[in-house]
Parts: C-alpha cells; structure tokens; sequence
C-alpha cells in the first residue's frame, strides 16, 4: 500500500484558513522536505496569501521550525504566531531580501510562492539562494507563469525563469568544460541536483567536489575496436 502523503491529507481536511495548491505539487514537497521534520530548521515561504499554507508548513515540520512568511499584502502580517514571523515587503526589491536574510540568517528550506512575475523569481533566486545552507532545499513554483505574457512570460522567451535555470542546468555540469568561457563556479561547487516538474524546480544543495572516474576489475577487451564490414 503506498504511503499516504502527510501534506495532501492535511490539505483534504483542512478546515482553517484557505489554502490553493496544485494537487501535484504535494509529492513534490514531501519528497524533498520530509528529511527536515520534526528538526530545528529554518523555513522561509514567499506567499502568504490567506495564511493557510503557513499553518500547513508548522503542522508538517513541527515545533521546532522556525517559519517566516514573506507578502507584499500587509494584511499577511496577521498570521504571525508560534515562531512564525512575516515579512511585508516587495520581493523583487533586492534591498528588502537582503534586509530579511540578515535578519534570518542561514536558511534550510525556502519555499518561492510569491508573485510569480520574473523579475520576483529571478531577484528572490540571486539574493537568497547563497543563504540556503549547504544541505538545504529551495523550491520555487508556480512556473507556468514563465509561458504567461502576463506575468513576463512566453515560450523559450528570453528573462523567464525557465529559461534562466536552463543556464544553471549547464552550470551545474561546469566541472568538465573545455571552454575558456564556461567555468566552475560558487553553484557549481554548492549545488548536488536539480529537479524539473511540471511547475516546480528544487535545488539541492550539498558542497560538491570536483567529479572523478575510477575503475575496478580486470579487462576483458584487448586491441582497438574494428567494427564488421
């Protein structure tokens, strides 16, 4: 019998505050989250909205966690409770994710709900990606709207957020270039993975050295290969 997923079943029963949510996105989370439950963590979601999904974030990773949403609506700073604190601020201003991040220090999980728009993606990436720690998780949803016009989007449209973590995708494997102009660099040293879903990617972090081969056993294949006329 498959496991029963503990952030759909608590989303199905929920009777507190609204919470949206792609029903595909709940074995995504628990996924790459479940590792950090029941620890002393620090949690930072963008997207308040309704505060239901701040409730859902305590339920899952437990007492412990210290938990900071981050909304641009100032009603958002109601749903403040047990060590869970919001932050009102416009999340494409670079000097208000710095302000955040020096008040919150390292980060394990951070959870990119906010306002979609590439220019929010792209600056909430920059600014707080080298705060999650080395063995933390930020995952950024909603990616659709990276083919909507309407929030900055379009098909393979230069700016988008897709298309920017295409790049990181090349980054990642910048250990075995052979251009002068592609190089190792602080994410190719701090990332171990990423991983695309339909709207959603997850970067893993984890310190990374450089990649080697080794071989073990005995050959068995002698002489260059001469393929049959």
């Amino acid at each position: 019998m498959a496991r029963k997923n503990p952030l759909e079943t608590y989303f199905r029963r929920n009777t507190k505050r609204l919470i949206h949510k792609w029903i595909h996105y709940f074995d995504i989370y628990d996924r790459h989250l479940s590792r950090f439950r029941g620890k002393r963590i620090t949690v930072v979601e963008f997207g308040v909205s309704h505060g239901g999904s701040l409730q859902m974030w305590r339920k899952y990773f437990g007492k412990k966690a210290r938990i900071y949403g981050v909304d641009i609506d100032p009603r958002a700073k109601d749903f403040e409770g047990w060590h869970t604190k919001v932050f009102i601020g416009d999340q494409e201003n670079r000097e208000f994710l710095r302000s955040i991040a020096a008040e919150i220090g390292p980060i394990d999980v951070l959870i990119e709900d906010g306002g979609h728009t590439m220019g929010q993606q792209i600056a909430t990436y920059e600014e707080l990606y080298p705060r999650v720690k080395d063995d933390g998780v930020f995952l950024i949803e909603d990616l659709h709207t990276s083919y909507w016009k309407g929030y900055g989007g379009g098909y393979r449209r230069q700016g988008t957020f897709m298309e920017y973590a295409k790049g990181l995708v090349d980054q990642l494997n910048a250990w075995h270039s052979r251009e002068p102009g592609f190089v190792v660099d602080d994410f190719t040293k701090t990332t171990r993975s990423m991983h695309f879903y339909d709207s959603i990617i997850v970067f893993e972090k984890e310190r990374v050295e450089k990649p080697h081969a080794e071989k073990t056993g005995k050959p068995t294949i002698f002489g260059a290969y001469r393929p049959a006329k």
